[in-house]
């Protein structure tokens, strides 16, 4: 008897709080679409990844008047974009994604990368040896920060994605080093 009471306090002492624990934990989950859609930047990401098609190729020409492309995008994604913001290092959302699916730019949906050709580069953002398409990104050259860089921009809309280095793996040799917010993921 004296068994069944204390096995009894260790379940309420330790198992029901570790319950609650992970009930709060699975509501704050990334799969959980309610509790993240409760934020107006989630809810616009999440709207913009069931738009999502790898069938949607097309390279017409997306223009856009920058009040039009500040209501679609998200802030982040706006300053990338639209205006050649790099996202900090390390602490961006795709630089540690290692999930099987396909990379898209955010400003069309165009699909740019597939993530069997992304790889650990050690720079803090997401790298790539080479896009699904080469037509599908353009590089213009970039002198700013007292350097030229090949820019990376979208085929499509012209959105800035990154810049691509000579320092990649084979069979390439070429690493496309993109910012996050210039992307969406979708998992295959």
């Amino acid at each position: 008897m004296k068994k069944n009471i204390q096995m009894k306090n260790l379940v309420q002492i330790f198992i029901l709080p570790l319950m609650v624990l992970m009930t709060i934990a699975c509501n704050k989950a990334p799969g959980n679409k309610s509790v993240i859609a409760e934020n107006p930047i989630n809810k616009a990401i999440i709207e913009q990844q069931e738009e999502l098609s790898l069938s949607d190729t097309s390279l017409k020409k997306v223009v856009k008047s920058d009040a039009e492309w500040k209501k679609i995008l998200t802030s982040e994604q706006y300053d990338v974009l639209r205006h050649q913001a790099t996202e900090t290092p390390f602490d961006n959302k795709f630089n540690g994604n290692h999930e099987k699916g396909n990379y898209f730019c955010a400003g069309c949906h165009l699909p740019i990368y597939a993530s069997e050709t992304k790889f650990e580069s050690g720079t803090g953002w997401p790298s790539f040896y080479q896009p699904i398409a080469p037509e599908r990104v353009k590089e213009v050259m970039d002198n700013t920060m007292g350097m030229t860089r090949g820019e990376i921009v979208c085929a499509r809309c012209d959105g800035h994605l990154g810049h691509v280095f000579d320092d990649g793996p084979k069979p390439t040799g070429l690493r496309y080093c993109m910012n996050s917010a210039a992307l969406l993921f979708k998992k295959s």
